[in-house]
């Protein structure tokens, strides 16, 4: 990677580490979510920075910003935007709705019902909408962060699989440390933060960063160790259904990226196993409950298929 690449990367970390407080490693993830052109799921509970993460790197890659705040209400049409009838020309005229932006915040979206989830669906995958039987692109890059309340919480619907599924990665934030904490009660308000913040990164930067995880080095006996987690996932009875072919190939591109933020030119094992639980966690579902499996569980996977 060259040098400039790589100053980039650290000077965009730098910054949002500044307002997102102690959680330098979720940072990283938001990061090669991005440049590994997927789209990024974030689960909290409220108050633990999850809009804020999302306002920083809107800021600090200087991209286009919307927010779709989501309710029970909302319908596709506040998404994806509505056909005006403009009387001067007796012609209807699409008025693209919020989806049209370079950095998508889904704020909360399992509080709408799964019809107005469902309108992402075509979004997240082909990057682009169907409005009045014409197809519409959207922007470039088009990166959709959602974040979602904990399931027990009142008024909450649960994602769909064909929905989890279009999310690349899923992160917590979960409470900072002490450390972080204190210096959080001590200091400037985070919206007045996000204010000043530049962009470090300029958008043709950003698309050699996502042309360079294409270009990671992923051996043959990897691709083997990738096939060998799916695999498992399939055969163990403790999941309803096993991971994907979709799931392998947003692995693979998780762990590509991840490699890159690294500073290396080639993917390890153990970039694969960083990223595994972030990839599988949203994807899997336990046959007793039904609910994801917890952090042991995806360990416990791990050990179970020998290292290349």
């Amino acid at each position: 990677m060259p040098p400039s690449l790589r100053s980039h990367i650290d000077d965009l970390i730098d910054a949002a580490s500044q307002i997102i407080l102690g959680k330098q490693d979720e940072i990283k993830l938001a990061l090669a979510c991005l440049i590994a052109r997927g789209h990024l799921l974030i689960e909290d509970v409220p108050g633990t920075g999850k809009t804020t993460l999302a306002h920083a790197l809107a800021r600090l890659l200087g991209l286009q910003f919307q927010r779709i705040q989501f309710t029970s209400d909302l319908l596709p049409a506040d998404i994806l935007g509505v056909s005006v009838f403009e009387r001067e020309t007796s012609t209807f005229r699409f008025r693209p709705g919020p989806v049209f932006a370079q950095l998508v915040l889904a704020d909360e979206i399992n509080r709408a019902t799964p019809k107005t989830q469902s309108a992402l669906l075509e979004a997240m995958e082909e990057r682009q909408i169907t409005a009045d039987g014409q197809t519409l692109p959207l922007p470039e890059p088009f990166f959709v962060i959602a974040t979602q309340n904990p399931s027990y919480q009142i008024g909450t619907f649960p994602l769909p699989e064909s929905q989890l599924d279009r999310f690349l990665l899923r992160i917590h934030l979960g409470y900072p440390e002490r450390a972080a904490e204190l210096e959080l009660l001590q200091s400037q308000s985070r919206r007045d933060l996000l204010e000043n913040l530049h962009p470090v990164i300029a958008l043709d930067r950003l698309q050699d960063l996502q042309r360079a995880v294409q270009e990671q080095i992923v051996a043959g006996r990897l691709i083997d160790y990738v096939y060998a987690l799916l695999d498992v996932t399939r055969q163990n009875a403790d999941f309803v259904t096993g991971l994907s072919p979709r799931a392998g190939l947003g692995l693979l591109a998780a762990a590509r990226a991840w490699s890159l933020i690294e500073g290396r030119d080639h993917v390890l094992p153990e970039d694969v196993q960083h990223m595994f639980p972030h990839v599988a966690g949203h994807r899997l579902h336990r046959t007793s409950d039904g609910r994801n499996p917890v952090a042991e569980e995806l360990s416990s996977l791990l050990r179970d298929i020998a290292l290349p």
